[in-house]
């Protein structure tokens, strides 16, 4: 959700201190790298899994219900949180061991957590979704009057268009529906933010040492493709069929704070993959002082290089705001519990969804795949070039199963026969390195399989289930309506989605 600001108008004055703070943030990082003053320093941390789901609410007719403040006051429950929109919430899922059979426990909390909150929404006619672009969502609902009421939400939108200057495009190409379809291609412009709130994602953390943090990090980023190809669940938005992930280019054309002149001198986005493999964490939050202004420079009077001085650990406000604005898809996390600093990888690749057992099989192959590949003797992102890597995150999430990913020592080839050739006994041996049992690994690698197998993801599924309502009769609207209400069903069934039939 991020850390809440109030609403206020900045000055110059604001934007220069906030630079220096975020600065002095960033010098007080390489000194706590420098000087081992990070609690995991030397020594692996425990394994956990920590997640963060968010969730879509719909009414009765499937149409999106901006409902969230009441629908989280019936919840009653503080793990449920806003979200940018009316239509959105976010469960934080407190972070469990990564051993044994506690995947298969969390799987469960989970599941009686999300039963639970479906049980009081719907007593106010509310339901709760998890897909990572709600289906139904036109661009009639992209109005400011849809934002959350927390002020943050409303100060970002502010902030975006002022840096910005100028409404925001969305122009998205998709793929063929089906074989006797053609691409449809989708064009607006809004005045709102809020086509981000569209983009409901899986964040997955995981803390590490600072020394293995690169490594971690480049991991991630080799397999960003991989991972949206085997499971995406967002192929439509705004009533038309894009991608199969189609999160991934409506996030980084509606967060974009460039006009096209600014793009056009090859000013970084916002929303960014990157463009370099890392030696250390400090590159990253280098870069972000370096090229991102401040979308919200709320600072304090706190120095954090006095606080080092004086043997303290310091909060870093400054830079964990401005990082949580430079969205990353792998993103770094500076965080501090009971006076200990420590780092953390945040992934954000993935979408919500579409059952509770998918996502444990999502979150299991990544951290399994990530382990995996970080242990082995020749790291893979130095067999590839960073962008090979940036080209199979937008190929993934494009074609889905129907892409070609490039890599090493294999050249270009389909996800599903990639992850079945190499990438799930890398996966396993990652997770059994974590000391995860052989029945929670069996379980949800399992669904990564059956996936591969059926070329049946979420995002699948839905295409057919439309297609096919078209192909009955229905028009477009009729027919997102209708695979949603029998989307919703199969989620609350609870079987992986590889198996759904149409």
């Amino acid at each position: 959700m991020g850390i809440d600001v109030a609403k206020r108008t900045f000055t110059g004055d604001d934007r220069v201190q906030f630079r220096r703070q975020v600065s002095r943030g960033t010098e007080a990082i390489a000194r706590m790298l420098s000087d081992g003053l990070f609690t995991d320093h030397g020594k692996p941390p425990e394994p956990l899994l920590g997640m963060e789901v968010e969730l879509n609410l719909v009414d009765a007719e499937m149409a999106p219900a901006l409902a969230n403040a009441a629908v989280l006051d019936s919840i009653a429950d503080p793990d449920f949180q806003t979200e940018l929109a009316q239509f959105n919430i976010e469960i934080n899922v407190a972070p469990r061991p990564l051993t044994d059979d506690e995947t298969l426990a969390l799987e469960q909390q989970l599941r009686a957590s999300l039963n639970n909150a479906e049980a009081r929404a719907a007593a106010i006619d509310t339901h709760l979704v998890m897909t990572g672009m709600l289906p139904t969502l036109t661009a009639e609902h992209f109005s400011d009057q849809a934002l959350s009421a927390n002020p943050r939400y409303g100060l970002l939108n502010e902030q975006i268009f002022a840096a910005r200057g100028e409404d925001i495009e969305i122009d998205i190409t998709g793929v063929e529906l089906d074989s006797d379809s053609k691409p449809e291609r989708l064009r607006l412009t809004t005045d709102s933010i809020v086509p981000e709130a569209a983009c409901t994602s899986l964040q997955l953390h995981l803390r590490v040492a600072p020394e293995d943090f690169a490594d971690h990090w480049n991991a991630a980023q080799a397999i960003a493709g991989i991972q949206v190809a085997l499971s995406g669940n967002s192929p439509f938005f705004a009533g038309s069929a894009l991608w199969h992930e189609s999160r991934i280019a409506v996030f980084e054309q509606a967060t974009d704070t460039r006009p096209l002149e600014l793009k056009n001198q090859g000013v970084r986005p916002r929303v960014w993959f990157g463009e370099r493999w890392i030696t250390t964490i400090f590159d990253l939050f280098e870069e972000n002082t370096r090229y991102f202004p401040a979308l919200l420079p709320v600072s304090t009077d706190i120095n954090p290089l006095d606080v080092l001085e004086h043997g303290g650990i310091p909060n870093l406000d400054e830079l964990r705001l401005h990082n949580g604005t430079v969205y990353r898809w792998n993103r770094p996390v500076y965080d501090v519990v009971d006076g200990h600093a420590h780092l953390r990888v945040e992934n954000r690749v993935l979408p919500a969804g579409p059952t509770v057992v998918d996502t444990m099989a999502n979150a299991a192959f990544y951290y399994g795949l990530l382990r995996g590949l970080v242990e082995q003797d020749r790291p893979v992102w130095s067999q590839m070039s960073f962008d090979a890597a940036a080209e199979n995150l937008h190929s993934g999430a494009r074609e889905g199963f129907g892409a070609q990913l490039y890599w090493p020592k294999v050249g270009w080839v389909r996800p599903d026969e990639l992850t079945l050739r190499k990438l799930l006994p890398i996966a396993d041996a990652g997770l059994q390195s974590f000391g995860v049992s052989a029945k929670a690994r069996s379980r949800y690698l399992s669904v990564i399989e059956g996936r591969c197998l059926s070329r049946q993801t979420g995002s699948e599924w839905q295409r057919r289930s439309v297609s096919a309502r078209e192909a009955a009769g229905d028009d477009r609207a009729t027919a997102l309506a209708g695979m949603l209400a029998d989307y919703v069903a199969l989620m609350h069934e609870g079987e992986p989605a590889h198996t759904w039939a149409l």
